[in-house]
């Protein structure tokens, strides 16, 4: 049964990784070969079914589902920002003719936002953004591809910021502070040098959309002051996440939790004005495309997180970690193995694998060992990797398939155009990271 549930997952896989082949949505593979997984297992342990389904299944679904809680919460105080008009001030900031201007300004407010949400919920509005304000097709496949990275690199930097660095932070692999402090660098350097090398490619006089005004009902527009309130306690809020799970212990996602009761509740009280006039008080339909694209990456993650625990117990992953260990012992071929498959894989999927064949040691006994302590450079670079590596083609995350569906982007354009300035970044960005790690330990 173990041979069986393993071919299951390596069919699940590929299916997953020629998603824009067979054009069968990755989510509904993923949560079918998780469920079918589980059901499989379930079976053929029948003498310890009761065991199973009343503490070895819930304990890896409390795991997971309160990864899930927080990135809907996380969806849930964008929505409301958005709806609101506090993201408005970047459509205004970047209605400019200048290449440089608009390219720098797009991703640098890219990398900001990524870093404090989800990449993903980052990706789709800045889409959005860019769509409203770029009229021409090539020049938006550019700055969408200079998007993608800043939002992967970004979201990378920071435990908050990606579903990657989420995991990590929650296993207890790393803390917010020290991972910022290691891997800022090397983010900052992996979406400078691609976008530097995309700018080349633009030219300097971007077509610009003629400027129109959202409008969001009579009396439904609130004031400059109570826009940025509701935008400063949202962001500033979700910094404090970590800062609450260090001092009350509790998950992550009771913290996004109290900022979107808190916004909700400034919300309700800004537009109790609409609310009693009846007046519209958001854009109908503005935020569907973001809503739909959120709940397919959490569908997604909730059947890799299905399939992945479920290999777990049967002793896969454990007996992959053994063979790596014994026969490469070298976490840098892991991280650059891992971060090459992620363009065809989804970082999501590899990263979460990688980090489920190793544990968290609480000390060392040998040197080789010292990687997978906490803070650890092994999970350090599994993230790096697999979200930098993610990008080199569009199939290799989440932010990717979301410009593939923008702007219809075909993995031959996009190989052609940005892989090469991706890996470019990447290697840059490893370089740095090292670099940074020597500093770092040196000065401490």
């Amino acid at each position: 049964m173990t041979i069986v549930i393993i071919a299951l997952m390596l069919l699940a896989y590929l299916l997953i990784a020629s998603e824009h082949l067979t054009h069968i949505n990755k989510a509904t593979t993923a949560m079918f070969a998780g469920v079918v997984g589980w059901i499989l297992y379930i079976i053929y342990m029948g003498h310890d079914k009761a065991a199973i389904a009343n503490d070895v299944f819930p304990r890896h679904s409390a795991y997971f589902c309160s990864i899930v809680l927080y990135l809907l919460s996380t969806m849930a105080i964008v929505e409301v920002l958005s709806n609101n008009g506090c993201f408005d001030f970047i459509t205004d900031q970047l209605r400019t003719r200048s290449m440089r201007r608009f390219l720098w300004g797009i991703v640098g407010i890219t990398f900001v936002l990524s870093a404090n949400l989800d990449n993903l919920t980052t990706v789709v509005l800045m889409l959005i953004i860019m769509r409203r304000l770029l009229a021409n097709r090539r020049q938006r496949l550019y700055v969408g591809a200079a998007i993608v990275v800043a939002a992967c690199a970004g979201g990378c930097f920071t435990v908050i910021g990606d579903v990657t660095t989420l995991m990590i932070w929650t296993r207890g692999a790393v803390t917010p502070t020290a991972f910022a402090q290691a891997m800022l660098p090397a983010a900052l350097v992996a979406t400078i040098v691609p976008t530097l090398l995309i700018s080349f490619d633009l030219p300097d006089s971007l077509d610009i959309n003629r400027r129109h005004i959202v409008y969001r009902g009579d009396e439904s527009v609130i004031p400059l002051w109570q826009r940025l309130t509701l935008l400063v306690l949202g962001i500033g809020g979700l910094w404090f996440v970590p800062t609450f799970h260090r001092l009350t212990l509790l998950p992550p996602f009771l913290g996004s939790l109290c900022v979107l009761g808190v916004i909700w509740v400034l919300d309700e009280v800004f537009n109790r004005h609409g609310l009693r006039t009846e007046q519209p008080t958001l854009l109908p339909g503005s935020n569907r495309r973001l809503q739909y694209e959120v709940l397919q990456v959490i569908m997604f993650f909730i059947g890799v997180a299905l399939a992945v625990s479920v290999l777990a117990e049967v002793g896969a992953l454990k007996s992959v970690g053994d063979w790596l260990n014994h026969n490469v012992h070298d976490i840098y071929v892991i991280s650059i193995f891992l971060g090459a498959l992620s363009a065809v894989l989804d970082n999501i999927v590899l990263v979460l694998s990688a980090v489920s064949i190793c544990d968290v040691l609480p000390e060392a006994q040998t040197a080789y060992q010292q990687f997978f302590l906490e803070n650890g450079q092994y999970w350090h670079l599994v993230v790096l990797s697999g979200c930098i590596g993610g990008c080199l083609l569009p199939i290799g995350s989440t932010a990717g398939y979301a410009l593939m569906k923008s702007e219809d982007t075909s993995m031959w354009w996009y190989f052609r155009h940005i892989t090469g300035k991706v890996l470019m970044g990447w290697i840059a960005a490893l370089i740095t990271y090292f670099a940074t790690d020597y500093i770092l330990c040196f000065v401490l």
